[in-house]
């Protein structure tokens, strides 16, 4: 068994091995959990009692400390692992985008990130597009 964190802004730990999988738990970015065992690309985890199916690409094993103490500075996150955990963006690093493209429209990013999709309309979506189940 081995320590990981939650590498991105928010993961799902699922009932089941499946993005289909229902959700049984939200957990923010630098959350530890206790890998169990993997089946592929998905790993079973413990975390605060409760077990559950989390992809890899959410994992790291890497400690993410985010509000480092003098001798954690040197394991802490910097600002780029930070801006990858959610998604390639935060405050300075959307800031010197928009500096570098003043051309770009960011109306739709803006909306985009408020959208959210319930399970049952991602299974729809994945079985009337006929795609494959991951």
């Amino acid at each position: 068994m081995e320590h990981m964190s939650v590498q991105v802004r928010l993961a799902q730990l699922r009932s089941t091995p499946s993005f289909l999988g229902q959700v049984v738990a939200d957990l923010a970015y630098g959350a530890r959990v206790l890998r169990v065992r993997s089946e592929g690309d998905w790993l079973q985890v413990r975390s605060d009692g409760q077990y559950g199916w989390m992809h890899q690409s959410a994992l790291t094993p890497k400690e993410i400390i985010l509000n480092p103490s003098a001798q954690d500075v040197e394991r802490a996150a910097n600002s780029t692992e930070i801006a990858l955990a959610g998604k390639g963006f935060n405050a300075e690093v959307e800031k010197q985008y928009r500096q570098r493209h003043q051309q770009a429209d960011f109306a739709w990013v803006d909306r985009a990130e408020t959208l959210q999709s319930t399970t049952a309309q991602i299974a729809r979506f994945v079985t009337q597009g006929s795609l494959n189940k991951v």
